[in-house]
């Protein structure tokens, strides 16, 4: 049985750290390569090409964020206090990537969606089932009386909040966010 080889798992590790720190234009397969240790010639074994490499890093993401979005928000509590700690967990994030890296790097999805929206309808179309799915996930949580309306408005204000935060380089912009929040349920 010959050797297990974690080059796949490289490779996504090291797309996902730099799309989600510089974009996605502004790297390269050679570099993605560099970063996971990983000869170029690997990459096209595992990937056909960029996009395909991006679309895992956007499912490998969502995977584990969406296992912390369910968990919170069908956890045993009130909705606000299950929604409030939705908003702090984004927010909390951001504040530690500030606190390890030195920059407010946002949401890699929400990045993605700016930089690749009206240039990759493979991309965006991924990106926006994601989205879609973020919304049911909030809408779900507000109950009977929670409409699609109000749920994409929450995540909204969550994304857009993080831009800010993004755009600042100052995570303490998020501090009102779940406030400003709890006004759309009002």
């Amino acid at each position: 049985m010959g050797r297990q080889s974690d080059a796949r798992e490289r490779l996504l590790g090291a797309a996902c750290r730099l799309i989600h720190s510089r974009g996605y234009s502004s790297i390269g397969v050679a570099e993605i390569c560099v970063e996971a240790d990983v000869r170029k010639g690997s990459f096209y074994h595992f990937f056909d090409s960029k996009q395909a490499l991006t679309l895992e890093v956007i499912d490998a993401h969502w995977a584990g964020q969406r296992t912390s979005w369910q968990a919170i928000l069908t956890a045993r509590a009130p909705v606000e206090d299950r929604l409030e700690r939705l908003f702090s967990s984004q927010a909390d994030a951001q504040r530690q990537t500030k606190q390890s890296t030195g920059v407010v790097n946002g949401c890699l999805l929400a990045n993605l969606a700016l930089e690749l929206s009206n240039q990759d309808e493979t991309v965006r179309t991924r990106l926006r089932q994601i989205f879609d799915e973020q919304v049911e996930l909030v809408r779900t949580a507000l109950g009977p009386t929670g409409s699609p309306e109000t749920a994409r408005a929450m995540v909204a204000q969550l994304e857009g909040m993080v831009l800010f935060a993004k755009l600042g380089n100052d995570p303490s912009l998020l501090d009102g966010v779940w406030a400003q929040a709890r006004r759309l349920l009002s």
